[in-house]
């Protein structure tokens, strides 16, 4: 059984530094992605308030398939380009969106959302899943927070490639 304190009074680049730690314990010689990623989507959900939905999306045959999770039940199938995690996957770029009504071709699993972070996991030089964030606040996300779940989702590469 694992435990994870998480400290409130914390920096933001501190909180995700003290998230990259945990994530780096739970996955520590565990071989199965599917099971990383479970857990490292639990911690996610622990560590960042204010989300509505933390998850993966993995890269399956061109496109992206719907990973562990924790939130309400979302979109199973998602092509590279359309939506902000499509979007993610094609370009291998972070995507930050304040308002994800402006978003073009968005795709609203959860009417809820207001806000959306997408960072894609790269290994060996290709995409292999995306990480996801969701918010009902407008503007939940910054810069710390993508430069946080980017030094994760760099950390957690070899982890979750199947």
């Amino acid at each position: 059984m694992y435990h994870f304190s998480v400290d409130s009074g914390l920096s933001k680049p501190e909180h995700y530094r003290e998230l990259a730690a945990a994530a780096q314990a739970l996955v520590a010689g565990e071989p199965d992605s599917v099971a990383n990623m479970a857990n490292l989507a639990a911690l996610i959900w622990q560590f960042v308030p204010d989300l509505n939905w933390a998850g993966f999306y993995r890269v399956v045959d061109g496109g992206l398939v719907l990973g562990p999770f924790q939130g309400k039940a979302a979109c199973i199938r998602i092509p590279f380009g359309q939506g902000v995690c499509g979007a993610a996957a094609a370009s291998a770029q972070t995507q930050l969106v304040a308002d994800v009504h402006a978003f073009p071709g968005h795709i609203a699993c959860d009417a809820d959302s207001r806000s959306e972070l997408v960072v894609p996991v790269i290994h060996h030089g290709s995409v292999v899943a995306v990480i996801d964030l969701d918010s009902p606040l407008p503007a939940r996300f910054d810069a710390d927070d993508a430069a946080g779940i980017e030094a994760l989702a760099q950390m957690i590469g070899p982890a979750i490639a199947s």
